[in-house]
């Protein structure tokens, strides 16, 4: 009877544990080994730099992400990780994915405290559902000098669904749309679009404007299980 226990017990962790994975896997990749890349382009298609991701562990419904950060000419910039959570029914993405690789290069050497929410994403997304915001905050200490930097992700909403072709492959996707606004001594608003297909997260994106106008872009060129 003990040994019936046992394995039923074994068996139960082992399903809710499945369930958890595969419940995870909805719009973004959630399975340990996992590497992708993003591209950074201008409005025009210039190169201005490339951040290679990789899900390097997973303990429970935590997953951690590396990311190495380089510049247009393959220099290494940084590295860095977050971690994204998955509760079943949302996948919960750490705010400090929110940092700028341009930030990261210009201010990587100073002694940095960020805070903020998470950007959280429904498994269940559907044409017209509206998102929690999210913001992150910065202090940067500049050799004695403080200085304030915050994110703010508004108006967040799922528009419609679409193909998206990148180097990457073909992929059908949600496309989400909202505001970045950006606090460093002055505000600044920009409308983002942004394109998600399931299992493997973010697969385009592009900044605009207040007036509508395209600032820049960046996709997914490469995507590996």
């Amino acid at each position: 009877m003990k040994t019936k226990i046992t394995i039923l017990i074994g068996l139960f962790f082992i399903s809710v544990s499945s369930y958890s994975q595969n419940a995870c896997k909805a719009y973004y990749p959630f399975e340990e080994g996992v590497t992708f890349e993003i591209t950074n382009y201008s409005k025009k298609g210039k190169k201005e730099g490339v951040v290679n991701y990789e899900v390097t562990n997973i303990v429970g419904n935590t997953a951690t992400i590396k990311t190495i950060i380089y510049d247009a000419k393959g220099k290494e910039i940084t590295t860095t990780s977050y971690d994204i959570m998955c509760d079943g029914n949302t996948v919960s993405i750490d705010f400090k994915s929110m940092i700028n690789p341009d930030m990261l290069k210009q201010y990587k050497d100073m002694e940095m405290e960020v805070t903020g929410t998470n950007i959280e994403l429904p498994n269940d997304l559907q044409i017209g559902q509206s998102l929690k915001d999210a913001n992150m905050n910065m202090a940067i200490n500049m050799g004695g000098i403080n200085m304030n930097m915050s994110v703010n992700i508004l108006n967040r909403k799922v528009d419609q669904k679409e193909s998206i072709t990148t180097p990457a492959g073909t992929f059908n996707c949600f496309a989400l749309s909202y505001d970045n606004e950006m606090k460093m001594g002055m505000k600044m608003t920009f409308k983002i679009k942004e394109w998600i297909a399931e299992g493997v997260g973010v697969v385009k994106s592009e900044s605009y404007n207040k007036n509508g106008k395209l600032m820049g872009y960046s996709e997914l060129t490469s995507f590996k299980k």
